[in-house]
């Protein structure tokens, strides 16, 4: 095997590791009443900050797991700008979150499921990385681990669907699988 390939399989096993981390607190958001989704932004190999979808519990629509995590890290190591830093995450960012990874200069986004409704890493929106008008590129990298962070949202939607009125999950509109 040649050293690329050792590197490629150790990035991809270190991928992976943080994003069950990322799953454990998306299921964190689901037992509070949230729609899951979890977040780690990771630096040098060590977890620097931490999210969880909260907008219901915390009345604040801009608290969606990477925004959080985001918060979480730059308050820990005292500033906004965090960069050499990857961002784990178990649905492919919204445009609102894509905006605060850029302006935070998070180096790279790895995310679970693709969102084919409000995606911003490439599946509606392009803003991660290839929108060259931004002063600041993240490298972004999806699937990681996509059928199962896929699979944990819409069994939300499908449990929440159910509860109201005896729903299915045919409108679910998360990729992963």
């Amino acid at each position: 095997m040649a050293d690329n390939d050792r590197a490629l399989d150790a990035a991809s096993d270190r991928d992976v590791a943080f994003m069950r981390e990322a799953l454990a607190l998306a299921r964190r958001a689901a037992a509070e009443g949230e729609v899951p989704v979890g977040a780690v932004l990771v630096r040098d190999g060590t977890v620097i900050g931490a999210g969880w979808n909260r907008p219901i519990v915390s009345h604040d629509p801009t608290a969606h797991a990477e925004v959080c995590a985001l918060r979480d890290a730059a308050e820990r190591v005292g500033n906004y700008r965090l960069p050499g830093t990857t961002l784990y995450v178990t649905l492919e960012p919204c445009p609102m979150c894509a905006g605060a990874i850029v302006h935070a200069r998070v180096a790279r986004v790895v995310y679970g499921a693709s969102d084919p409704r409000t995606g911003a890493a490439g599946s509606v929106f392009d803003l991660l990385p290839s929108d060259e008008r931004f002063n600041h590129r993240t490298l972004c990298d999806g699937g990681v681990l996509a059928q199962e962070c896929g699979e944990l949202l819409r069994e939300f939607f499908r449990a929440r669907r159910g509860a109201v009125a005896g729903g299915d999950d045919s409108g679910v509109a998360i990729d992963g699988d």
